[in-house]
């Protein structure tokens, strides 16, 4: 099935830290925002790295990521997908991030997940200046990593 992201990225002038996903699951559709499918760990992680309560309604992780300074978006704007398999991921037409990096003082840029560092470093320019780190998808079907370790994977990156 063709889809489209839906929804902006989201960050501010004031975003250093870009987090990278590869494409918003049907849930994240559905709902315009990142990582609402609730069996993703995302917003579990985050909260685990800051030691702070998970947020949970919208405006909560807006905040989260305002006071966090963190940018959201993916690396893919369109494709054929099947549900939200990455691996079924076809026809990629790439995320435009420019204006992310024209607006944001973006020093550092986590991928979360091989999918999304896989499709960025097929489409997008170099940009130099910037920390590129890989940290493991946090989404359910990667089952290999539990909570403490993504916990532990993702505070290393955040605070490198």
């Amino acid at each position: 099935m063709r889809a489209e992201h839906g929804f902006p990225s989201f960050f501010n002038k004031d975003s250093s830290i870009l987090i990278l996903g590869s494409f918003p699951s049907v849930k994240s559709r559905e709902e315009s925002f990142y990582y609402a499918n609730k069996t993703n760990r995302f917003w579990k992680v985050l909260s685990g790295v800051f030691n702070e309560p998970e947020p949970l309604g919208l405006e909560e992780k807006k905040s989260f990521l305002i006071r966090h300074h963190i940018a959201l978006s993916d690396s893919i704007y369109a494709c054929d997908i099947k549900g939200s398999a990455d691996s079924s991921i076809a026809n990629v037409i790439p995320m435009d991030l420019g204006e992310i990096f024209e607006t944001a003082n973006i020093r550092k840029v986590i991928f979360n997940g091989k999918a999304a560092e896989r499709c960025y470093y097929a489409y997008q320019k170099e940009r130099k200046g910037i920390v590129f780190l890989t940290c493991p998808s946090t989404s359910a079907a990667n089952a290999t990593w539990r909570l403490p370790e993504l916990i532990e994977a993702y505070c290393s990156a955040l605070t490198e």
